[in-house]
């Protein structure tokens, strides 16, 4: 089975690419200006992408680093039948350190390690493939649960806003939040969709506009700035992110911006869903106090698209996430239920079933 095979009419865009033993991957720095597909031959072209943003979304980067597994125990095997477990656990390593925040990476690289802790003698490649191959097809299920659950919280004739890309770029297709504004768009419960630039990397702008543009969903995009103000018009109902890790006790990492919306939504009366798989949820971390905030270089704030546009000799800083408390979110929504007002109680009674 290949990749294309898993999402058959549920996805029209394939972020994270396996066909015939290759991996590929779409380069979302390039969108919507140009779609340009990137193979990656070993584990440490794999690590590259992720922490370049080649390949972008929790889920995603666990798929993409389930893949990677495949092609480096491939690589190592054929180079010492004998030892190639120990020489991989480096490759491992490479892949796990690429995007400290994101969660769903070490999970993936915990499944494989299982995986190949459980292998005996004889190439390990068609075991591996078949795990993430099952990796893939799970998130896409998940999503599709995800997209069906939120959209019973929604309500009827509801506008929505959306922060960075939650859809199929960042997913194993259909999408987490976009996930859930597919599906409300397609009952007919949901009037308008707005999305934020998602400053540095305009990942609002580039993506989800393009994404939704794609499934013929229309969408007006607006400055993170411009946020407060649409709120208090009364244009909006609902905001709705996805997430790179979730804690315990239901504080929501995700990308930088997301806890100035949950702040001025908690103010203006307007929802606040964050739609995420549990393989987000990281209940060894006790609230997002005990999550690691990736930095990223401070080019990425003094530029834009490769030009200088900050004045010479200022200084950025650039986290890449922040975390907004469980006070502030009134609804999680995961593959296997929903939690409203989430607390760590409730999200321990989820995550058990």
């Amino acid at each position: 089975m290949n990749s294309k095979d898993i999402g058959g009419d549920l996805t029209t865009v394939h972020a994270v690419q396996w066909e015939n033993g290759v991996l590929r991957l779409l380069d979302q720095r390039q969108l919507p200006q140009a779609e340009v597909l990137i193979e990656l031959p070993d584990a440490a072209a794999a690590a590259a992408a992720i922490r370049d943003m080649v390949v972008r979304g929790a889920p995603a980067i666990g798929i993409t680093a389930a893949y990677a597994v495949v092609v480096a125990a491939r690589r190592r095997y054929a180079d010492d039948p004998r030892n190639w477990k120990q020489a991989i656990e480096t490759d491992l390593g490479l892949l796990a350190e690429a995007r400290p925040t994101a969660v769903n990476l070490v999970w993936a690289i915990n499944r494989m390690r299982q995986e190949i802790d459980a292998i005996g003698d004889g190439d390990p490649a068609p075991a591996l493939e078949r795990l993430a191959l099952q990796i893939h097809q799970q998130d896409l299920a998940a999503n599709r649960r995800m997209g069906e659950l939120g959209r019973a919280l929604l309500g009827e004739q509801v506008a929505v806003l959306t922060h960075c890309n939650t859809g199929s770029l960042a997913t194993g297709g259909y999408g987490t939040a976009l996930g859930v504004i597919r599906s409300g768009f397609a009952a007919g419960q949901i009037r308008e969709v707005y999305a934020d630039e998602t400053r540095p990397w305009l990942q609002g702008a580039r993506l989800t506009a393009w994404e939704l543009l794609q499934d013929r969903i229309p969408v007006t995009l607006l400055a993170e700035g411009a946020a407060a103000q649409l709120m208090k018009l009364g244009r909006v109902q609902w905001v709705i992110v996805g997430s790179d890790r979730i804690a315990a006790n239901g504080d929501v990492a995700n990308k930088i911006g997301t806890y100035s919306l949950a702040v001025n939504a908690r103010f203006h009366g307007v929802k606040f869903m964050v739609v995420a798989p549990t393989s987000t949820v990281d209940l060894d971390t006790a609230s997002g106090a005990g999550i690691p905030i990736e930095q990223r270089p401070a080019e990425e704030v003094l530029a834009c698209g490769g030009r200088r546009v900050a004045a010479e000799g200022a200084a950025a800083w650039n986290p890449a996430f922040d975390v907004t408390p469980a006070e502030l979110v009134d609804a999680i929504v995961t593959e296997k239920g929903v939690v409203e007002a989430p607390d760590a109680r409730k999200m321990a009674k989820m995550m058990s079933l």
